[in-house]
């Protein structure tokens, strides 16, 4: 029987560095990944070849894969590291040269018009990652219309500086959090023209003590303009999600937001339809499609990207969103954070597999004739 990318990815997963305490995929150390019938190769990148666990692991990675797919498996394994050779290259995959190396992936959320709900799956996203056991920060880069403070319950919260002078991000339901609404009178309106909004965006990527993150995902404004510019020229995108609700209109942006992404070269890991139907309280087993049936779906099937799901209406995620606590975080049993939670597997696996076989993702350089 063949054997299947995804296999081999839980596999490798078992093999864990003692001293980070995170395995080989969860550490984007596995790339140029090939599956041919019985035969894996594949290239461990490794940060520092001196340590103990780097002179062992390439033994632990062979006999994990023989010893769960079976011992007529082939398997290829060359070794390199990011200070030589073709890690000049593969470091760049998965957001490794982010602005904060300890970041491993940055994810984009974005939607190609308002009022899709876009912030509300980056939020429940953000935590449904977190609850499954991932180190996730939340940068809101939506400078005029920022919601993340209201959707965490932080309103009146305020980040510190630390002594390298860097922004420390506040904490809240395991999700590290920076947004201009933490820095401004919620009151007042931010009145700025794109230079400056740029200039904040890449100040809350670069002058920010994020640490050791497995995702750190963007909330981005909707549409393709000054934000998405500067994002895609400042950080390597490990990925784009985007949201799109069922109606043309809605889908009609989208394909103008997955566009956008293709064109400056960032993956885009799927389309998530929000607002994709209501189901009564009193009628579990009844689904209402208030705004069209499918669309996303069939997006994606015409664009050639995954679909990575479908999300709800319900009251208890628009009263948690306001209420501060996440669907996710707040009811963790209803239909709609158990869609957050499928999605957060779904982008999981999709980040796993492109990080693994796909090129690396390099900072978009704009030229101007």
């Amino acid at each position: 029987m063949d054997i299947s990318l995804e296999q081999v990815l839980q596999t490798l997963a078992t093999v864990v560095d003692p001293e980070r305490g995170k395995d080989l995929v969860r550490l984007n150390l596995v790339r140029a990944l090939r599956v041919e019938g019985r035969t894996v190769s594949f290239t461990l990148m490794l940060p520092d070849p001196t340590t103990r666990f780097a002179r062992t692991v390439e033994s632990l990675a062979r006999q994990a894969l023989l010893d769960t797919l079976g011992p007529d498996v082939a398997v290829h394994i060359e070794l390199d590291n990011e200070m030589i050779g073709i890690g000049d290259d593969l470091m760049l995959s998965g957001g490794s040269r982010t602005p904060d190396a300890g970041i491993i992936n940055t994810i984009a959320v974005a939607s190609g018009k308002g009022g899709v709900g876009k912030s509300s799956v980056a939020v429940n996203l953000a935590v449904a990652l977190a609850r499954a056991g991932y180190d996730v920060g939340l940068v809101d880069t939506d400078i005029y219309g920022p919601s993340i403070p209201t959707m965490f319950g932080l309103k009146d919260a305020r980040p510190r500086v630390d002594d390298a002078r860097k922004i420390v991000p506040l904490e809240k339901y395991g999700v590290k959090l920076l947004s201009m609404g933490f820095l401004v009178d919620p009151d007042k309106a931010v009145i700025w023209r794109g230079p400056m909004v740029s200039s904040a965006v890449k100040q809350f990527l670069g002058d920010t003590a994020w640490g050791d993150l497995d995702f750190l995902i963007l909330d981005l404004p909707p549409g393709t303009g000054d934000i998405q510019l500067t994002i895609v020229q400042t950080v390597a995108l490990t990925g784009a999600v985007i949201v799109s609700t069922p109606q043309d209109v809605a889908l009609a942006d989208a394909r103008k937001g997955v566009a956008m992404f293709e064109q400056v070269s960032v993956p885009v890991l799927g389309i998530v339809e929000n607002m994709a139907y209501f189901t009564p309280p009193d009628l579990p087993d009844r689904k209402y499609h208030l705004f069209g049936q499918g669309g996303a779906r069939r997006l994606s099937e015409a664009l050639g990207v995954p679909f990575l799901g479908e999300i709800p209406i319900e009251q208890a995620l628009r009263e948690s969103c306001d209420a501060g606590t996440p669907v996710v975080e707040a009811y963790p049993e209803n239909e709609a954070a158990r869609a957050f939670t499928r999605l957060a597997h779904q982008a999981a696996t999709r980040v796993r597999l492109r990080n693994a076989t796909q090129p690396a993702t390099r900072k978009i350089e704009m030229l101007h004739r």
